[in-house]
């Protein structure tokens, strides 16, 4: 049987983000929270019928709702609170009309400091099938130095063998005799 939903808000920048989820483990996961929002008090279970219609309609999915116009939200601001930032370009423009504006930066010491790691990757892949034809070679030496040493050594089991045998038909040709 399908969990009852609960609706669930949490505050976005200037939105109230609201999610339908069966817990709020749920509603956090479908939030991205990093951490326990209800722990903190940043996020409350929705009770209001109006407020958990189109949630409920959208299981799952964040429904972000704005908090008021832009000019509630800057009237609810202090009166010492910075001034957003575009106000502040515009301002500085008005003051100072004959102002140029700053040239675009040069790329010149991008590139070459990304010529410089484009030439060391290069180095470094140089190096590497350097070291890998070093690394085939003394493969291919230790194989050859195996094959000589295990024919080497069968030789010696063969003529160590013989000798058992001689040495035991002498043995028992001296046990005869006596």
């Amino acid at each position: 049987m399908a969990r009852k939903l609960k609706v669930f808000r949490t505050a976005a920048g200037f939105h109230d983000a609201y999610v339908a989820a069966p817990s709020r483990k749920a509603a956090l996961a479908a939030w991205g929270a990093e951490r326990d929002l209800f722990a903190h008090g940043a996020a409350e279970e929705v009770t209001d019928p109006a407020l958990m219609k189109e949630p409920l309609a959208h299981p799952g999915e964040v429904i972000k709702r704005s908090r008021g116009s832009a000019a509630e939200q800057f009237a609810a601001l202090p009166a010492d609170a910075p001034k957003p930032k575009r106000a502040a370009k515009a301002r500085a423009a008005e003051a100072d009309p004959a102002a140029k504006p700053a040239p675009k930066p040069s790329r010149d010491a991008l590139d070459a400091a990304q010529d410089a790691v484009d030439a060391a990757e290069r180095d470094w892949r140089k190096v590497q099938r350097g070291l890998a034809a070093r690394q085939a070679a003394l493969d291919r030496e230790r194989r050859e130095a195996t094959e000589r040493h295990e024919q080497a050594l069968a030789d010696l089991e063969r003529t160590r063998r013989r000798a058992q045998e001689a040495y035991n038909a002498g043995l028992a040709a001296w046990r005869e005799a006596r």
